[in-house]
């Protein structure tokens, strides 16, 4: 029975693959494992191609942490040759494991040091602000919580719905980084899970997919999520959901998102020109434009940049990276086994 079902799941894979794109005969492909969003990998599955016609751009939308998940399990036989999104802890994971190909981008130079791999297997492209989100047709940036300790106050008690956060990289990122600051600033990390139990007894319902959160925030109920800046603002600008958001006043989290070739893709020629046609400079700036993404390179003059970028203001969260790369695996799993649902 398992083998069964294991079978029905790798075709239904690879069924989904290939109707993901295109798929002209003779054509070399190239799979992207992406959490960027149909809008933005349809946007430049067509562009590339547009400049590459011999090549079918294939590519799956998927959480972050299921990403990793995905090439680790596929590590012996790559089934996938670009993996363009996640969190830069989740990049340090996959580096660790020996599933990423080192590559320099003609670009390294512009990245500071804390946005890449010291051994050029992962490069930072996007800096990403997580915030407190919520529905604005029945809250304001006013009446909305105004930090990381008001969403955990009992005023907001079964007003929180929250994306599994075991599925993304998000999230997970922002869970440990409460837990990293709890070391940092206490000397263990007692404050960080007092903090995630009052999430937890806040929080209505872990949504399954980004769709399912999307669709329950954007109701008619004051509800509060905690979610990434850019998306938020795409989801309000392009499917008219009924988004708000504020910068969190005892400091932002600020995410590294990155781009990385994966280990045993049979197109490296092509997956560098593909990583390289998603990173130049006028394709940072038509990501930020279009799509809300700031870039991570530093060498784009700001009044190339959308108003919206150079009008932004918050106050950043100094957090140690490194301290959430080692304990991330081990927090999550014990937030899953003795957080999760037990209000």
């Amino acid at each position: 029975m398992k083998a069964n079902l294991g079978h029905i799941l790798v075709c239904t894979i690879a069924i989904f693959i290939a109707g993901c794109a295109g798929n002209g005969p003779g054509k070399e492909k190239l799979v992207i494992y992406s959490p960027h969003g149909k809008e933005l990998l349809s946007d430049f599955e067509k562009q590339f191609e547009a400049k590459n016609p011999g090549v079918d751009i294939q590519w799956m939308d998927m959480g972050s942490q299921e990403i990793l998940d995905r090439v680790t399990t596929e590590s012996r036989n790559s089934h996938a040759d670009i993996w363009w999104g996640a969190p830069a802890t989740i990049f340090m994971r996959a580096e660790k494991r020996g599933v990423l190909e080192q590559y320099k981008p003609s670009w390294a130079a512009a990245v500071p040091a804390g946005a890449r791999s010291h051994h050029d297997y992962w490069y930072g492209t996007f800096a990403t602000p997580e915030v407190i989100a919520f529905n604005d047709k029945k809250l304001t940036p006013a009446t909305a919580p105004q930090d990381w300790d008001e969403i955990v106050s009992p005023a907001w008690k079964g007003k929180v719905v929250m994306r599994n956060p075991l599925a993304s990289g998000t999230l997970r990122a922002i869970f440990a980084a409460m837990l990293a600051r709890s070391v940092e600033q206490t000397g263990n990390d007692a404050q960080g899970w007092e903090w995630l139990r009052k999430l937890d007894a806040n929080t209505d319902i872990y949504a399954a997919d980004p769709t399912q959160m999307y669709t329950k925030l954007g109701g008619n109920d004051p509800i509060v999520t905690l979610w990434n800046m850019p998306d938020i603002v795409l989801q309000k600008k392009k499917n008219n959901y009924s988004f708000g958001y504020v910068f969190p006043k005892n400091g932002t989290i600020v995410l590294t998102d990155g781009i990385a070739i994966i280990k045993g893709t049979k197109h490296r020629e092509l997956a560098t020109r593909f990583y390289e046609f998603v990173t130049t400079k006028e394709a940072l700036i038509a990501q930020a434009e279009k799509y809300y993404r700031i870039p991570a390179r530093t060498d784009i003059p700001k009044e190339l940049l959308p108003e919206w970028i150079r009008s932004i203001t918050y106050t950043e969260m100094k957090v140690n990276w490194d301290i959430v790369a080692q304990n991330e695996v081990v927090w999550m799993r014990k937030w899953d086994t003795e957080i999760k649902s037990k209000k």
